[in-house]
């Protein structure tokens, strides 16, 4: 298992996540990011699962799709950071890792 590094734009990208859907349903919202979170796990533990961003072509940067969202994360360093979780009509803005 592949330690999680969370961007604070993925954490404040679930946070919204959650307030967005928690407006009409508390419930549906908290096993909507139950279902993110597992997700995330299942990637700690197979890095590579993901596919290769296609608009960046970048090995080591990957995403995982639920729903209508986009779970994209970078490997770097025997770690995982998650970078952002975007719905996937918005376009895709990646900075570098520090």
């Amino acid at each position: 298992m592949v330690k999680i590094k969370w961007s604070l734009q993925s954490v404040e990208d679930l946070e919204n996540i959650y307030e967005y859907i928690s407006k009409d349903s508390p419930n549906y919202a908290k096993i909507f990011i139950l279902k993110i979170m597992k997700i995330i796990s299942e990637i700690s533990e197979h890095p590579r699962i993901g596919r290769i961003v296609p608009e960046f072509n970048e090995k080591n940067l990957r995403e995982r799709i639920f729903k209508s969202f986009r779970i994209v994360y970078r490997i770097k360093n025997k770690k995982i950071e998650i970078v952002t979780i975007i719905h996937s009509t918005r376009t895709l803005k990646v900075k570098e890792s520090s």
